[in-house]
């Protein structure tokens, strides 16, 4: 009897944790983005959808989404494999890396306002090689596709280090004997990429889209410390209604609206990216 239990209490302490924190705060959410004066109602999606950003800020969010995370794909798996290739120095390497890890989103953000700002070091270093007369406003409402490219770049360099440990991860998973065999049969480095690494790699590869897709669709304070409101997001106006005009029922809406998108998304990478084993299954 006491070994027919031992599983599930095992179980209950990473089951407590997500009912609290997580299955509690969304029924919480729901309830309120659902509700307005006691009873049910749409009213709060009505509010957020009409408002002039919702368009806008959604659009935002899935471009940058849809840019930033395929290029941080492609990034993470040059340098895994530059990473896995090494024989000396290997550690050190991937500890430099994934140095931007332990930098918090909005330091981040911080980091490169002082690079493009007006007066900061991106218009000094062409100034002082003569390449322009007066700084040049980067981040103004004015240079919206800039605008959005140095909120890639931030992004690029503050949160490839995740899809990079991932990836990295599962490469150390991948028999040497399949390179063996394979170079034997004559594959170049090109053909063993693509013949061998990338299925075996396949679920790593849907572990770290789905993690970055999800935290691509919560970005906040690099935007905030890059754009402010010149580049409305889902989450910027999350905390807009949930702070700036007191309204938690919109926000919650909001909110709903985030998770969605998220699950969708999660949902698309699961399917398409199935193992053989899973797709019998």
């Amino acid at each position: 009897m006491e070994s027919r239990r031992l599983p599930y209490l095992l179980l209950l302490p990473a089951t407590l944790f997500l009912v609290v924190f997580f299955v509690y705060p969304f029924v919480q959410v729901a309830f309120q983005a659902f509700t307005k004066g006691g009873g049910f109602t749409l009213d709060n999606f009505h509010e957020m959808v009409s408002d002039w950003k919702f368009t806008t800020a959604l659009r935002n969010t899935l471009l940058l989404a849809v840019v930033i995370v395929p290029l941080q794909l492609a990034l993470a798996l040059t340098m895994a494999s530059i990473v896995t290739r090494l024989k000396a120095g290997r550690d050190v390497v991937l500890y430099i890396w994934t140095i931007p890890l332990g930098i918090s989103d909005l330091a981040a953000g911080l980091v490169w306002l002082a690079i493009f700002e007006r007066n900061g070091f991106f218009n000094s270093l062409l100034a002082n090689l003569g390449l322009m007369s007066e700084p040049t406003i980067w981040l103004g409402y004015q240079n919206k596709i800039t605008l959005f490219a140095v909120v890639v770049m931030a992004e690029l360099w503050r949160s490839t280090a995740i899809v990079l440990v991932v990836l990295v991860a599962g490469m150390g998973l991948i028999p040497k004997e399949y390179y063996e065999a394979a170079e034997v049969f004559g594959a170049g480095p090109w053909k063993r990429f693509i013949k061998v690494t990338l299925p075996l790699l396949k679920p790593s590869i849907q572990t770290a889209l789905i993690l970055r897709t999800i935290l691509a669709f919560e970005v906040f304070a690099v935007v905030a410390a890059l754009a402010g409101t010149n580049m409305p997001i889902l989450m910027g106006e999350v905390y807009e209604w949930q702070f700036a005009l007191q309204d938690r029922k919109v926000a919650a809406a909001y909110a709903l609206v985030i998770l969605a998108i998220s699950i969708g998304f999660t949902l698309f990478f699961l399917f398409t990216l199935r193992t053989r084993d899973e797709a019998r299954a």
